[in-house]
């Protein structure tokens, strides 16, 4: 079968490969053609647009490019009808992906979900969308079931594949010693740094990080560098910062590390998966106003996902105003320490773990979309 899947980001990335990978296991004449990066690339198929050259983040970047953003979608749409693919998998990504649910559906096109975007904390409406565009929806959390639920729509929950990416990570009995000797880092406890892989959100939150490393003199901060930014970028941000990087390797900086500052989104699971004690940080523009209409958009509780799936403070979110050099130091001290605060968090990670499910996410979902495919 034919197979177009969009995915916008390097979290997308990331999942959509590994369904490709199962994909290709379940139907041995899958063909694949794809916006997304470099991990898809990988598992076949051709590469119409990169992911790097289609995230545009924040209200003023994407006035600056309706230009691009348009052609990005007549693109899109010409390709899609040329290609006459068997189904159209869409990851998150929901500013783009809506908009081409709806055009391959009145083009008698099957459309597929993988991976809600999150109207369950904001944009509630766009719901309706979803269930006038989207054939079927899987979903990787599972309060989103509920949520679906509520609105009378019927998903498909898998488990989360995040737990294959983590459990297959190649690396992962990697030596402390071996990782600072390949980076050329020094022997001190690491504190990694995860800011994010758009540009926008790397220049407002990097540099708050970095604040907090004069109180830290006994450790070394380690930016997770996003492959999609250039060392140019970040040595403008960083300046003359005390601060090494490593890219390509999240993972392994991470399991390495003591603890992570980690800005909101899809790291603060992935560090929690990895049972490293993080602060998350999250800084947008706007300041306090900004912050106040916020609180009053959201519609869950807390904005990291840890908390979310859990449906309680397991780590500390210090957003907006409250996102500063005094208090991340204050958490980062509480969590580098060994001590009962520590190992809370580390045994509510574990819980985390378990509710989630265990590893096969990404053969239970192609299993689900080949069998949904073959009886259409």
């Amino acid at each position: 079968m034919k197979y177009y899947i969009i995915a916008g980001e390097a979290s997308g990335d990331l999942h959509a490969s590994n369904l490709m990978k199962e994909l290709n296991l379940q139907d041995k004449e899958a063909q694949f053609r794809f916006w997304g990066g470099d991990l898809m690339l990988a598992q076949g198929g051709e590469l119409v647009k990169h992911y790097r050259e289609t995230a545009f983040m924040g209200f003023v970047t994407v006035l600056k490019n309706l230009g691009k953003i348009r052609a990005n979608f007549s693109l899109c749409e010409k390709d899609l009808l040329e290609y006459k693919p068997d189904v159209l998998i869409l990851v998150d990504y929901p500013g783009f992906n809506l908009r081409m649910a709806k055009f391959a559906k009145h083009h008698g096109i099957r459309v597929h979900y993988y991976i809600s975007p999150k109207i369950w904390a904001w944009k509630e409406g766009r719901v309706k969308k979803i269930k006038a565009y989207v054939d079927r929806m899987f979903t990787i959390f599972p309060f989103e079931t509920e949520f679906y639920k509520k609105h009378n729509y019927e998903v498909s929950f898998g488990g989360n594949p995040l737990l294959d990416a983590i459990e297959n990570r190649p690396n992962k009995d990697e030596s402390f010693e071996n990782f600072i000797q390949k980076n050329a880092l020094s022997e001190k406890p690491i504190v990694a740094l995860l800011a994010g892989s758009r540009k926008q959100e790397i220049e407002r939150i990097l540099p708050v990080m970095l604040d907090a490393v004069t109180d830290f003199a006994d450790y070394q901060f380690v930016v997770a560098a996003a492959p999609s930014i250039t060392k140019e970028f970040y040595a403008q941000v960083v300046g003359n910062k005390n601060v090494k990087f490593v890219y390509g390797q999240t993972y392994d900086l991470l399991q390495q590390s003591r603890a992570a500052l980690v800005t909101s989104g899809t790291a603060t699971l992935e560090t929690a998966l990895l049972h490293i004690p993080q602060v998350v940080c999250y800084l947008t523009g706007g300041g306090k106003l900004l912050f106040a209409i916020g609180k009053r958009l959201l519609k869950v509780k807390y904005i990291s996902l840890v908390n979310l799936v859990m449906d309680k403070l397991i780590v500390k979110e210090l957003i907006q105003q409250f996102c500063n050099k005094k208090a991340i130091s204050e958490e980062l001290k509480n969590i580098i320490t060994e001590g009962e605060y520590r190992t809370e968090m580390l045994n509510n990670y574990q819980a985390l773990h378990e509710k989630l499910g265990g590893a096969g996410a990404s053969v239970r979902f192609a299993k689900m979309i080949v069998e949904d495919l073959k009886i259409q």
